[in-house]
């Protein structure tokens, strides 16, 4: 079996190395033990800080294999570069996460080892895990909680969390479903579980932690409301599309 493992990135540049280091380490030894093949994608959303230029030096300098980089010189949006990641991607299990490795290594191999026969994608839920909004701020913890309870009412929502960026699905399933999604944006997550949802497919949660804090990039209140404005727009082209 093959895994593919995604890091959507834009500007970068003070982490990508490390994380690279860190990513190409763990696979290897986690290839070794499992005796899965692997590859690892960094998807550039248009950065201007050479965060792409810095992976494809580490690849020459350490002649690593199996990694790769795609990209485009505009940026999009994290939903683009997930997009063209999953498209681009060659593995039975896919896999994405964020640049800075939020939810650690270890979370791979529980993903890979999270499919049943039955289940088509596995979505991370720090709801499941006690310590899952551990060192995040009253605040964010509230605005997530009222976003997917938002969600709910609007789409019938029915899993856990709604914008944990460490998801895994079956590679023929996701690079069909991504084939079919639009959305650039944040609710780049929604648009992709609505159309599987329509589809059939079996989706499981597993519950994970945050181990790695940083700064978040959303901006709660302008953020939020352009997230709803997506997924009001997701859920009507969803019904129009998914038949």
């Amino acid at each position: 079996m093959k895994i593919s493992v995604l890091i959507p990135m834009y500007n970068e540049s003070a982490i990508v190395a490390d994380t690279f280091r860190t990513l190409a380490g763990a696979m290897r030894d986690y290839a070794a033990l499992s005796g899965n093949e692997y590859e690892i994608i960094f998807s550039d959303d248009g950065s201007t800080d050479g965060s792409a230029d810095i992976v494809r030096r580490v690849i020459t300098e350490e002649k690593v294999e199996n990694v790769r980089v795609i990209g485009y010189a505009d940026n999009r949006g994290k939903g683009s570069a997930v997009r063209e990641a999953v498209l681009a991607s060659t593995g039975d299990i896919v896999i994405y996460t964020d640049c800075d490795l939020a939810y650690g290594t270890d979370v791979i191999g529980r993903l890979v080892d999270a499919f049943q026969p039955e289940t088509d994608i596995v979505v991370g839920s720090r709801r499941l895990d006690k310590d899952g909004y551990a060192e995040y701020t009253f605040l964010r913890r509230i605005a997530s909680g009222a976003y997917v309870a938002l969600l709910r009412l609007l789409t019938g929502f029915k899993l856990s969390d709604s914008q944990c960026g460490c998801k895994a699905m079956r590679g023929e399933t996701g690079r069909s479903i991504f084939a079919a999604c639009e959305t650039d944006g944040f609710a780049f997550d929604q648009e992709f579980l609505m159309r599987a949802e329509r589809r059939g497919c079996v989706i499981a949660e597993m519950p994970v932690r945050v181990v790695n804090h940083r700064a978040s990039s959303v901006h709660l209140v302008r953020d939020a409301f352009r997230m709803i404005r997506d997924v009001l727009k997701i859920k009507k082209t969803v019904a129009k599309t998914e038949q």
